[in-house]
């Protein structure tokens, strides 16, 4: 695979159909995704293509993506919110060989179609956006059955009695539940979907949300959906609240701030500097880039 060095420009020589796959693909695609948003949370088999990446690298992702594409889209990718990460930049530079006439973004606002990976954009998206989700693992009851036929009997009944006793198993361990991404959430009060491994931060970002959200297992060949306007709440007890990571410093009190805008209300990335100092850095570099500017122009 030849990078592009721009969207919609490829390398000389370079003769693939539009969007890479073949028409009879996108079209098996496009009615599994149809079929995944009138079923909101229910897994959708598919034929899941080979790609010039190994699978469990984002193929699944990917296939949707392409097969959502048109000459007039504009598409972003990102991984864990990041613009230039090797994952991100290597899809970015496939769309650009394979899909002329669609133009590339790093900007959330611009783009009509967005490929993460284990991430949701800290700006509200919009009606006429799509969220597609990279999904290594596409299923919450693989930890508590691991045989798929009883896992889709159980989806269809919604007997998720195992999966709660997985989470009282940690309250009685832990006394709270642990689980730090891949938290399961009930979709239009039926299906338990795995909402990729995004952090519980974005986790309510999926409730009533403007735009629609698709999740894609390349390795385990399934599709699903989150609609717009569809419940979507996190399975979790009476008395326990579900709540979101803190960044609170304990020490002082206060919440730790972004150190490029700081920025106190987004989802941010501990790290240390070069003298060895604890940093915080916004997760989402479109976003620290936005208020970056705004700064800079209200100066």
């Amino acid at each position: 695979m030849h990078p592009a060095d721009t969207m919609g420009q490829s390398r000389k020589g370079a003769e693939y159909g539009f969007a890479f796959l073949d028409e009879d693909a996108k079209r098996e695609l496009r009615r599994s995704i149809f079929k995944a948003v009138c079923i909101p949370g229910h897994q959708v088999p598919y034929a899941s293509r080979e790609m010039p990446i190994a699978r469990g690298f984002g193929t699944g992702g990917m296939q949707l993506t392409l097969a959502l594409l048109g000459p007039q889209d504009c598409v972003k990718v990102i991984d864990q919110g990041a613009d230039d990460s090797v994952n991100a930049a290597n899809i970015r530079n496939f769309f650009a060989l394979t899909c002329p006439g669609v133009t590339g973004t790093l900007r959330t606002e611009e783009a009509s179609v967005i490929q993460t990976r284990h991430r949701i954009p800290e700006l509200p998206l919009r009606a006429n956006q799509i969220l597609v989700f990279q999904v290594p693992y596409p299923d919450p009851l693989v930890v508590v059955e691991p045989n798929a036929a009883t896992r889709r009997r159980m989806h269809g009944r919604a007997d998720y009695a195992r999966l709660w006793v997985k989470l009282y198993e940690d309250m009685v361990a832990f006394d709270e539940i642990t689980i730090s991404h891949r938290y399961p959430t009930r979709i239009n009060g039926h299906y338990i979907i795995d909402p990729s491994p995004i952090p519980r931060w974005d986790v309510p970002k999926l409730h009533q949300a403007e735009c629609l959200y698709l999740f894609g297992a390349g390795r385990e060949k399934r599709i699903y959906a989150v609609p717009p306007h569809t419940d979507a709440v996190p399975i979790t007890f009476n008395d326990v609240p579900f709540r979101v990571e803190d960044f609170t410093d304990r020490k002082i009190g206060k919440r730790h701030v972004c150190r490029r805008c700081g920025a106190d209300d987004s989802f941010l990335d501990e790290f240390l500097n070069d003298d060895g100092a604890r940093v915080f850095q916004c997760s989402d570099a479109a976003h620290c880039d936005m208020r970056l500017e705004r700064l800079e122009a209200a100066e």
